[in-house]
């Protein structure tokens, strides 16, 4: 390859080590990055998998409580070429999920370079080729290096970082306050007054655990929600919508769940769950807002259990002060305030991803981009969205590297010594 010399400049030559990738380098080892690399694997493309953690699925391993379970059943949360067993019940625990995460990759051989975090990635035009800089921090020594490839696939998914509100007076509150990603049980806050900031699914399910802990929740709900039973008539509520959208416009579908969401949980405003102008798929589509599957936190809600308040005006030492004016003792805070894409700090493109981090182009085309630049996992669809996109890169790669491994004959080519080959 001749323009390989041109890609590393006299500084990467004193501090990193550069290493041409004979395929696609996958940014990223949770569902998203597992799914694309087990489906690269299936089309023979080798490719090399980074990830800044030192496990896979760290979101899932590591930023997650105890009583997380998957919200839609298993059949809709599975990953390409490998069901979950069947011994596994409809709605997987966090345990079960990781545990067949950890059986997936070692199916399909994925082994991921642990603690590299990724500094930068970027297209080299004149080799056209991308140039992806990491950071390795295993062990005591920090070790830097230079991926160079052709193909580029962004996994990083939608919940790479924490949201973190800002809320006047949050500093001087005093007592404990943490992100939703550090909450593993109530069981420490028993007898403790915590203010839930959030009422999305991760907000009402700790509001719940809290709540099942004999803690005294009350869940900062500030603007509408959607909230639907996780089934209707024994049927996943998604499960359902997914049929009746085969057949019917989105918004009689959304009009059907709403009524039946009625019937089933009654006027939900009526406990200040305000339910949005549109309907829970529309908003789902246009904005990413996920609807609320209801495990059991209406019932609580209902009887008092847990406390749903307005939006909040300020903290102070130990209290906050709602926007209607009310004054809340409180003795804890939990952010259940979401995450966001953290592509922009790290990827040097401007065309394909848009500065939230997220592709621009809408559901199903948001998947490739220009000059082998690929993403996965950004689809607001979940599992089942990360899936499809994982196999549609997957082929569009290996048709391209098939068609090139016919023709290609056996040659050696010069590269700087420095410079490792993977395969």
């Amino acid at each position: 390859m001749e323009n390989l010399f041109r890609l590393v400049d006299h500084e990467d030559f004193l501090s990193r080590r550069c290493i041409w990738v004979n395929g696609p380098v996958i940014v990223g080892a949770g569902p998203s990055g597992l799914a694309t690399a087990a489906c690269l694997r299936d089309q023979g493309v080798p490719f090399v998998m980074l990830e800044r953690a030192e496990c896979i699925a760290s979101l899932w391993q590591k930023r997650t409580y105890d009583r997380l379970k998957l919200h839609l059943p298993k059949q809709f949360c599975q990953l390409p070429k490998l069901p979950f067993p069947e011994d596994f019940p409809e709605y997987p625990t966090k345990r079960q999920f990781i545990q067949y995460l950890e059986s997936y990759a070692e199916k399909f051989e994925i082994n991921p370079r642990f603690n590299e975090c990724v500094q930068s990635a970027r297209y080299d035009e004149t080799s056209g080729l991308w140039r992806v800089k990491t950071a390795s921090s295993a062990g005591s020594t920090k070790t830097e290096f230079e991926y160079i490839c052709r193909w580029l696939v962004v996994a990083t998914g939608e919940n790479a970082e924490r949201v973190m509100p800002d809320i006047e007076g949050l500093a001087d509150f005093g007592g404990e306050v943490i992100h939703a990603c550090d909450y593993k049980s109530g069981e420490k806050y028993k007898g403790k007054k915590v203010l839930v900031v959030g009422c999305g699914n991760s907000g009402m399910e700790l509001s719940l655990d809290l709540s099942n802990h004999n803690a005294s929740p009350s869940m900062v709900v500030r603007s509408s929600v959607h909230l639907l039973p996780r089934e209707i008539l024994g049927k996943s509520t998604f499960e359902l919508a997914t049929l009746m959208m085969k057949w019917l416009p989105l918004w009689l579908v959304d009009k059907i769940l709403l009524i039946l969401a009625w019937f089933i949980l009654g006027n939900t405003e009526s406990y200040g769950l305000k339910r949005p102008s549109m309907g829970p798929l529309a908003l789902k589509n246009t904005m990413g807002k996920t609807p609320v599957l209801d495990i059991g936190a209406l019932k609580k809600i209902r009887s008092g259990d847990i406390n749903v308040v307005p939006g909040i005006k300020r903290i102070s030492c130990g209290q906050a002060e709602l926007i209607n004016g009310e004054k809340l003792d409180i003795d804890a805070i939990v952010l259940a305030t979401g995450y966001r894409s953290n592509v922009p700090s790290w990827l040097q493109e401007s065309e394909f991803f848009s500065v939230n981090g997220f592709p621009k182009a809408p559901f199903p085309h948001g998947w490739k981009g220009n000059a082998g630049l690929y993403a996965v996992g950004f689809t607001r669809r979940g599992l089942s969205g990360a899936s499809s996109d994982a196999m549609r890169i997957a082929q569009d790669i290996g048709k391209v590297w098939k068609e090139e491994t016919k023709q290609q004959k056996k040659r050696t080519t010069a590269c700087h010594r420095r410079c490792i080959s993977q395969f």
